[in-house]
């Protein structure tokens, strides 16, 4: 491992520092950075993890592609806790935790506004930071598009009605042009680009050429996932410091949630006997979120202000530092599964 992977805790921790002494020192900058955006989604952000994809991209074989369909257990395993579990168990912790255990510390508006983000959190599975999750664990790329691919395909026709259904609300606007472009800037455009570049590459017949391409590459997908997180936790640094008690409450749930969504999922692979590169990327797609997405419907549905956009806020806060250690943890139990 580098130096750039061997630390990453570290250097997560002090970009979250970063963004948030830098939002608090800085705020006019991060507000003139987050008006940069097209249907929600922030230009400045999809460049950095564009950044951060592109590399993951240039390792896919699309040859072995057609090998997936062979091994359909890990993709069934996905489908399984994206669509069936994840977001009922969200909404069932929402309901707990704001109906009954915080009953007493939050007004009921709020806790229904609260409920609401963590809900359109867990409905909306992870399409651009999972690639990342899957590389660090060593996740085979071709099976890793494959899911994804599938998961966005189904997000374009489940992602409202079960939205709708949790939320209690028989009309639910989801913003189609975030959903559509974000998939379009996270998936489409980077696997492109990789796909020419790897077969610019191949013609050559030289394989060495490649790796040493793909080793050159290998700090910029870091460096694009720290330069996202310390822009994410700059655009939210002043709320982080005028509502703390409240960001604690509801980070409790749903780290609940997500560490309980990964011991679901990685006991459901241990026991289907996948090989660790595909179990671990399987689990990781099921336990983040699609936060551009869920931050984008809570606004329209609610209010920019509303509890529920500072809900899907908080899930984006909690999400880099807990899928680091389930990357750590999946790395240090690599010999539970076949190779």
């Amino acid at each position: 491992m580098g130096i750039f992977e061997r630390y990453m805790t570290l250097w997560v921790g002090l970009c979250i520092l970063a963004g948030v002494l830098l939002g608090n020192m800085i705020p006019g900058a991060f507000a003139g950075i987050a008006q940069l955006e097209v249907a929600h989604v922030n230009l400045v952000v999809a460049l950095f993890i564009w950044v951060m994809i592109y590399p993951m991209m240039v390792q896919i074989d699309f040859s072995a592609i057609k090998g997936v369909g062979k091994k359909p257990k890990g993709l069934v395993l996905t489908l399984v806790i994206n669509w069936l579990i994840k977001p009922f168990t969200m909404a069932a912790l929402g309901w707990l935790f704001f109906r009954v255990l915080f009953a007493d510390w939050v007004d009921p508006q709020s806790a229904g506004e609260y409920i609401a983000g963590m809900i359109l959190l867990g409905v909306a599975p992870c399409t651009a930071m999972v690639f990342v999750w899957s590389q660090l664990t060593k996740g085979d790329p071709n099976y890793m598009l494959v899911q994804v691919s599938v998961n966005d395909i189904i997000m374009v026709f489940a992602f409202a009605p079960i939205a709708a259904f949790l939320l209690g609300v028989s009309d639910i606007h989801v913003p189609w042009e975030t959903l559509l472009l974000s998939v379009v800037l996270y998936v489409v455009l980077p696997l492109l680009a990789g796909a020419w570049t790897r077969h610019k590459l191949e013609r050559q017949n030289d394989g060495q050429r490649l790796e040493r391409f793909l080793h050159q590459l290998k700090p910029w997908s870091i460096l694009g996932l720290l330069a996202t997180v310390v822009l994410l936790f700059g655009f939210q640094a002043e709320t982080i410091i005028a509502q703390p008690q409240t960001i604690g409450l509801i980070a409790i749930p749903l780290l609940i949630q997500t560490y309980g969504i990964f011991i679901i999922a990685y006991a459901c692979a241990y026991w289907l006997r996948l090989p660790h590169k595909v179990a671990a990327p399987a689990c990781m797609i099921g336990t983040s979120n699609f936060f551009e997405l869920a931050v984008a419907v809570a606004i329209s549905l609610f209010g920019l202000h509303s509890g529920a956009a500072l809900a899907t806020v908080v899930g984006v806060l909690v999400e880099v530092p807990v899928m680091l250690s389930l990357v750590a943890f999946a790395n240090r139990t690599r010999h539970w599964f076949g190779s």
